[in-house]
């Protein structure tokens, strides 16, 4: 399973698995799809948004290790 961390940039973590934009939005991250926030790492994202990126990093990590237990 792969396991995502703060210095991830977007780009990778949309590339591990989609459904993360899910929860990137959901958390108010809403400019996923635009080139720059692309190339941001997750921390850095999460800081200019006001979110708190160990909250994202627990949602994105439970997702990827139910949908792993499920395959």
């Amino acid at each position: 399973m792969a396991q995502v961390t703060k210095d991830m940039i977007i780009a990778d973590i949309l590339a591990i698995d989609p459904g993360n934009a899910a929860i990137l939005m959901a958390a108010g991250m809403h400019c996923i799809g635009c080139p720059a926030s692309q190339g941001e790492a997750l921390e850095e994202a999460c800081a200019v948004h006001g979110m708190n990126v160990d909250e994202v990093l627990v949602q994105i990590n439970d997702y990827l290790e139910k949908k792993a237990q499920n395959n």
